[in-house]
């Protein structure tokens, strides 16, 4: 279950029935996820077969990656 039993909009998501935009509702009941269409009645279940992978950004990657990752630069000088 990724949805809690309250009834929440999802901003954006279009009707696969009726294509109208910010009319679906997600919620779960029985530990099963539905999408819901307040303007034409449309209800589906979800099937969700994982969790997004989450991106990789500075902030959740780990010092010890980010040191194998860098590498020094030798500055060398021009005249000699």
């Amino acid at each position: 279950m990724a949805f809690s039993t309250k009834k929440r909009f999802i901003a954006g998501v279009t009707c696969p029935k009726c294509a109208e935009m910010d009319k679906m509702q997600v919620y779960a009941e029985n530990d099963v996820d539905y999408r819901e269409c307040v303007a034409c009645g449309f209800k589906d279940e979800m099937r969700l077969s994982s969790s997004p992978r989450e991106v990789e950004t500075r902030v959740n990657t780990s010092s010890d990656d980010i040191a194998n990752q860098t590498q020094p630069v030798k500055l060398m000088d021009p005249k000699g």
